[in-house]
This record gives structure tokens, sequence and C-alpha cells, in this order.
């Protein structure tokens, strides 16, 4: 038997605590390009493909991860917000966004661990050294002056004119790194307990706050698994973010929104379910993983979900809201596709290069 489409819930609004308002419920992922300058300031092309996606129909735009700190750099070309060198590139980047009535939101965001040698020319920072990664351990003040960088940049991102920031706790990154017991060993007020390791995130997310004030868009995108995660700390984490009321939505990054979770025990529902069913109150959640048409969509906003956040169909489809708005079972066409169909739907040189790594993506 066929779903039934209700053609219209995609196109709805949705109004989220800090007075914005987002026209629909397609979201642009926070997606690797390389295509900023070397020390983080934007390029005609980076401006180009996420203004595109604005022009698009997308009812939210977020840049790719933008680093907080020099050292923090994760790749090759990545937008920065570390210094106000970067503040004049961030202002025409939101303006650019917002021109078509499309929120704009700047994805913090530090590697840790994760900076290879080779783009920071440096050892990298982790909450322990981590001798697999090459990563020295960050002192206690160097703790606290990573928090500050994190809610100074979204000062940074605020004063360009962003409508808000997503933290990026998600995927391996230095604030995964604090949550894992895995990774982080310390023994101060950052490592040990659940409650002392997701204190950098609690402090970033208040701080923000506090320092941007009640009318600042603010996400927090959090993995359940990977890099020792355990879902049901991440629940636990999602939920005291609901709970303190200061955050605007979670973004929880999935990998494949039909997929059970890989802990045996926890696999009586989808990993999905186990944040749907979360008592959300008036924190908006949107998820990603393998969104690839107009079904998809649906089928996930039926679930519970109150936005969608797609990547690969954003990349092959600079309009896909527009063209699921046209016919509500549009498919995404299916990879490989020519550098020139990349090139005509926004991306620049380096973005194309990039793709062209991805496996069977680029023809």
């Amino acid at each position: 038997m066929k779903e039934s489409i209700d053609i219209n819930l995609p196109f709805t609004n949705i109004n989220f605590s800090s007075g914005h308002t987002m026209k629909n419920r397609f979201m642009l992922a926070p997606l690797t390009n390389k295509q900023s300058n070397e020390d983080g300031t934007l390029t005609e092309d980076e401006r180009h493909w996420l203004e595109m996606r604005a022009k698009g129909g997308f009812g939210m735009v977020m840049t790719c991860a933008s680093h907080v700190q020099k050292v923090g750099k994760g790749f090759e070309g990545q937008l920065g917000c570390f210094s106000d060198q970067h503040l004049n590139g961030l202002t025409t980047l939101a303006k650019s966004i917002k021109a078509h009535n499309c929120l704009s939101v700047v994805q913090l965001h530090h590697a840790g661990m994760r900076s290879p040698f080779d783009v920071i020319k440096e050892k990298a920072v982790c909450p322990s050294e981590h001798e697999k990664y090459n990563a020295r351990a960050l002192s206690l003040a160097e703790v606290e002056q990573l928090r500050d960088d994190f809610i100074t940049a979204a000062i940074r991102s605020q004063k360009a004119g962003f409508d808000g920031v997503e933290v990026h706790g998600a995927h391996g990154y230095i604030i995964t790194q604090f949550l894992s017991k895995k990774i982080n060993q310390r023994t101060d007020k950052y490592g040990g307990s659940l409650e002392n390791r997701s204190r950098i995130l609690f402090e970033i997310v208040n701080g923000i706050r506090a320092k941007c004030g009640s009318n600042f868009l603010l996400g927090v995108r959090l993995s359940p698994e990977r890099f020792g995660m355990e879902l049901n700390e991440i629940k636990t984490i999602a939920q005291q973010l609901i709970d303190s009321n200061n955050i605007d939505f979670l973004d929880i990054s999935l990998w494949d929104c039909k997929k059970m979770p890989e802990e045996e025990q926890e696999q009586h529902q989808t990993l999905l379910k186990h944040f749907t069913e979360l008592e959300r109150k008036n924190i908006k959640l949107t998820v990603a993983g393998k969104i690839y048409n107009g079904l998809d969509v649906q089928q996930l906003l039926n679930q519970g979900v109150d936005f969608v956040t797609l990547g690969r169909a954003a990349i092959l489809h600079h309009n896909i809201p527009q063209l699921i708005k046209n016919d509500p079972e549009f498919r995404s066409i299916t990879p490989p596709v020519s550098k020139d169909y990349l090139s005509n739907e926004g991306l620049g040189t380096k973005f194309v290069e990039y793709m062209s790594n991805w496996e069977g993506f680029v023809s």
C-alpha cells in the first residue's frame, strides 16, 4: 500500500523559541566543501554555493564547519570564524543567504585531535593525549580558552548578521572527544563523570545564550554513535539541553535515518525513534542521514521530526525544496554525475575535486 503524502506539511512554517521563523522544513546540511581561502576567509565560490541553496528554496542554510581556533582547522580550505579578519566575508555571506528569506546559521567547529598536522603545522590538541592521532592534552587554561573562543565566534557570527549558530558536538570532533569516556581521560572537572565530560558543551551553550541574547538562533549537533559515543549518554545530554531551554533546536546526525542502533540492547527500536520519543517541549528536532527524496522527507516528518537536514541531495539539486514542492514524489538523481553537472549546480572547482574523492559520486 502506497504511503499517503501531505504535500503541504514540508512547506509549513516553524517558529523557534528565539522568535525566528523558518519558512519550510528544509535545512542545508553543514557540508565540507574546501572552497575558502587558506586563512579561513570567504571566497566567491563558497558564497555562490551557499546563496544558490538559499535561492533554491531552503528554509535554513548552514555554513560548513567553521573553526573557532586556528589550531582547530580540520581540512584545507575551511571557512574560519576565529578572527576579525573573517568578519567582512561572514557579513557578505549572511547578506547573501538572508536575501532569499532564508535563515542563516554558522556551524561552530573545532577538529581537536582530528586536525591534520599537514594542515595546522603543529601537534593537534585533544582533551587527553592521544597517540594514534599524535595529539597533546589541553591544559585547564586551554580548555577554558577553547570554551571562550566558541562563545566569541558566536558573537562574531552575530555581528556579521547571521541569525544564529550551531555548536558542532558530533562526528568525533573536539566536543565529541570531551563527551567520549573512551577518548577523554582527564581527571579534572572536564573529565570522568558524564556531567564533567559534558561540562564544556553546556558552558559553551549557556555562554552563547548569555552573550548573544534570547533572540539569537542556537542549535547543537550531536551524533549518538562512533568515537566512543554511547546512545544513552547522548540521549541524556540531549534531554538536558532541552530542559535547559537555552537552545532552539537539536541536530542529530544518524548517518542513516532508518538504521537500528549499533548497541544490541538498544535495538528494540530505530535509532531515530530514540530521539523522537524525547520530551522535546518547544525545542525542535532535525536529523540527517540518507534523505534523498520527497517520500523520505514525508516519512521523517510523519515520525515526529520537525525539519530535515539534506546533504548529498542538496549537492545534487540546489533547488530540491522547490523540486519536491512541484512533485512531492520527486527523487534525487543517482550518482555518478559529471563534473559539469556539479558545476552547474553551483559547486566550485575545489568542491568538485573534493566530491571526486567520494567513491562513485563523480563520473
